[in-house]
């Protein structure tokens, strides 16, 4: 191994998170960095950069020197649905190098237990038989959590409105029943689930989440085929050394396979998933290419 990446890191690495501290981003990214801590005996320090759907903290690291002393936490959001959705002045996919994916956290479909249903035909039955009055919330215009409802409404024919909202209060007006349902990442949620506020009648993945693997799939439920939800993972500026990506994918993946990391990432609502920088590339490409037919249809585009 060169010499460079036998010695990195020389100083404290900075792991940019571009959204607010305490959300799944957030949480993933201090989860790994206080592992990768310990392990190269220098400070992985968490940094929160909100704004602008992720673009913000997005672009400051890919103006950040190519040295792997600057990295990012990032999601579907900003690498693979905003270049669509906003005319950016860099291009994430080229202007990143992907190091490893680290997780992938279902969006679960709920609702407001007043509602009465017990699973997803009970759900649609409602909406057809009372077309246009039911209302869903979503974290804002283009997120995974409005498109997801957006792709629920095409594809089953019904007649329903989005309501975006700004974080959290998304959540309050479905608890309040001033919406009827809700696509939300899983560890947003999952305490409200748990405590019998929200009920939880269907996962967005193709295979159950195990953090909640009694619900079952939309694909389960009769939407085939249906997939939409949340993944994370580090990148690094352009540029950076292919040796200091292959240590620092070595490192998550085995920090990642750790069973005590495992259970807590589960826990949290995220599946743990690892792999190669290739894989992880390929990935991202599919997905983008996949989340830019559905902005343009879903008429998000924001120019």
């Amino acid at each position: 191994m060169p010499a460079q990446a036998q010695d990195y890191p020389t100083q404290t690495v900075k792991v940019v998170v571009a959204f607010s501290a305490g959300g799944t981003t957030d949480i993933l990214a201090r989860l790994i960095s206080n592992h990768l801590s310990n392990e190269y005996k220098q400070s992985f320090v968490v940094e929160n950069k909100p704004g602008a759907g992720g673009n913000i903290g997005t672009a400051n690291v890919i103006s950040a020197a190519p040295d792997g002393h600057t990295l990012i936490m990032n999601s579907v959001g900003p690498i693979a649905i905003n270049p669509t959705l906003y005319k950016l002045k860099y291009d994430p996919l080229v202007d990143l190098v992907p190091i490893v994916q680290v997780a992938d956290v279902p969006n679960v479909l709920v609702v407001n237990p007043a509602l009465g249903v017990e699973n997803i035909n009970d759900l649609v039955a409602q909406i057809k038989a009372n077309p246009g009055k039911f209302n869903y919330s979503s974290t804002g215009v283009g997120t995974s959590s409005h498109l997801s409802g957006y792709m629920m409404g095409k594809e089953g024919g019904l007649d329903i409105t989005h309501v975006p909202y700004k974080g959290a209060d998304a959540l309050n007006d479905l608890l309040a029943g001033r919406v009827q349902f809700m696509f939300a990442t899983i560890p947003s949620v999952h305490p409200l689930i748990t405590a019998g506020k929200l009920k939880a009648i269907a996962v967005s993945s193709l295979h159950r989440s195990r953090s909640l693997p009694d619900v079952p799939t939309m694909d389960e439920s009769g939407f085939k085929g249906f997939q939409a939800g949340s993944w994370f993972g580090f990148f690094a500026p352009k540029g950076t050394p292919d040796e200091i990506i292959q240590k620092l994918n070595a490192s998550v993946n085995r920090i990642i396979k750790q069973p005590d990391i495992e259970k807590q990432m589960v826990h949290e609502g995220a599946d743990p998933v690892g792999g190669t920088p290739e894989q992880y590339k390929a990935f991202i490409k599919s997905e983008y290419d996949r989340w830019k037919t559905i902005v343009i249809e879903s008429g998000a585009v924001n120019n």
